[in-house]
């Protein structure tokens, strides 16, 4: 599997993310090329950081007039929009700004649409966008990780006064993610992590790491922030193959639970379908002994990380609890998963049935399981029994899809 892994130790910002996918070899004449359409010139310089030679970019008007400073959120969405690069960039780019955006929005207390961007509405920040989307789909990585990020210590001036480092909006974007994140490495007051930078790693960063996973590293590459630090102030990004000990994926999840002790089974029954509904992986309810001899019940719900609040909210709507513990828990191990339709002949009759596939990342086959609600189905039309049915199905998937 080829891996990009970033070891963010003196933060992230748009220029760094961009410096470093520069100097791991993302095509430059390329990124130059798409970057005038925003009447931009992206200039590149090797600089060092404390005996680190890293890439510095930079971006310069090529507009002899004023340099234009987009500031509304429908100024931004419609300048990218309109730039005429392909379908994947804009797209990447436009998810990264939303999260830059939403996060605003929920500081200020205002609507994304009616926002102006102070710090963040310049053109050279709609090329951090759009550059970083080109590099890393230039990079051609089939994971992206991360090490814990270093986001600084103390206050920062901004146009709102002093602000406590995160920033406001910075948190915002990172309480979304599942990216691991830590305080400093210096007592000085410093931003090490921006607004930008966070809202790239949420976007592209598929998982966050408490150290350098195993792995073979082919090539790496630095990128420069602008301050000179105590430490170098580069972000390094390596790309090689991780060595997996476990033929499996890992899954990073959290664990919900509550007790309750006064909701009916009809409730009970219609939480599972709910929280099904807006996303939990798994729900399990288990009857139990409550305080002064009370019948109850135990609530676990499997959730990923950035789902954790809002599936949590919904559990004590539905039921009334008021409070709802989250489980730490590392991480799991998983089955890469498909659906597949396979064709089974029952009494001379052809029906189509839905089988659930599971596999390892080698793509050795684990297990098959026939979609219960297909299988009941066609064991109702044709007056047989289910667990014949079901087993038919799976042993014809095994069979004609593996030859097993």
């Amino acid at each position: 599997m080829k891996a990009l892994v970033f070891e963010p130790f003196s933060g992230a910002s748009g220029d760094m993310v961009i410096g470093s996918l520069l100097d791991l070899g993302a095509d430059e004449s390329r990124i130059k090329d798409a970057i005038s359409a925003f009447d931009l010139k992206l200039e590149i310089k090797e600089v060092k950081k404390r005996g680190i030679v890293a890439k510095k970019a930079e971006f310069v008007s090529t507009n002899n007039r004023r340099k234009k400073v987009v500031r509304s959120y429908k100024d931004i969405i419609s300048t990218i929009e309109g730039s005429g690069l392909s379908k994947e960039v804009i797209q990447n780019a436009l998810s990264v700004f939303e999260r830059i955006a939403n996060a605003e929005s929920k500081v200020h207390g205002e609507p994304k649409e009616s926002l102006t961007f102070h710090e963040l509405g310049a053109l050279d920040t709609i090329g951090d966008l759009v550059v970083s989307s080109i590099a890393f789909l230039d990079i051609h990585a089939d994971t992206v990780v991360s090490t814990p990020i270093s986001v600084g210590s103390g206050f920062v001036s901004t146009e709102h006064g002093l602000l406590p480092v995160p920033a406001p909006a910075t948190v915002e974007i990172l309480k979304k993610t599942s990216l691991l994140y830590q305080g400093g490495p210096f007592d000085s007051a410093s931003e090490l992590l921006t607004p930008t930078g966070a809202a790239i790693f949420a976007h592209f960063v598929q998982r966050s790491e408490p150290y350098l996973p195993q792995m073979r590293i082919e090539k790496t590459g630095y990128g420069a922030g602008t301050r000179d630090l105590p430490s170098p102030n580069v972000l390094r990004a390596s790309v090689g193959e991780i060595v997996e000990s476990v033929s499996l994926v890992k899954d990073e999840v959290e664990v919900l639970e509550t007790n309750v002790d006064n909701v009916t089974g009809e409730v009970l029954g219609n939480l599972i379908e709910v929280l099904m509904a807006e996303g939990a992986k798994d729900v399990s309810i288990v009857p139990a002994q409550m305080k002064k001899g009370r019948s109850g019940h135990i609530i676990k719900v499997l959730v990923a990380p950035q789902d954790a609040s809002r599936i949590a909210h919904r559990i004590m709507e539905e039921t009334g609890s008021l409070g709802v513990r989250v489980m730490q828990v590392k991480h799991r191990f998983i089955a890469n998963r498909e659906q597949r339709m396979v064709k089974v002949s029952i009494k001379g009759v052809e029906r189509e049935v839905g089988v659930k596939i599971g596999m390892d990342a080698r793509g050795y086959l684990l297990n098959v399981a026939a979609e219960f609600e297909d299988a009941k189905r066609v064991a109702t039309e044709l007056k047989k029994p289910l667990r014949e049915v079901i087993k038919l199905v799976e042993e014809n998937a095994r069979k004609n899809l593996w030859g097993a």
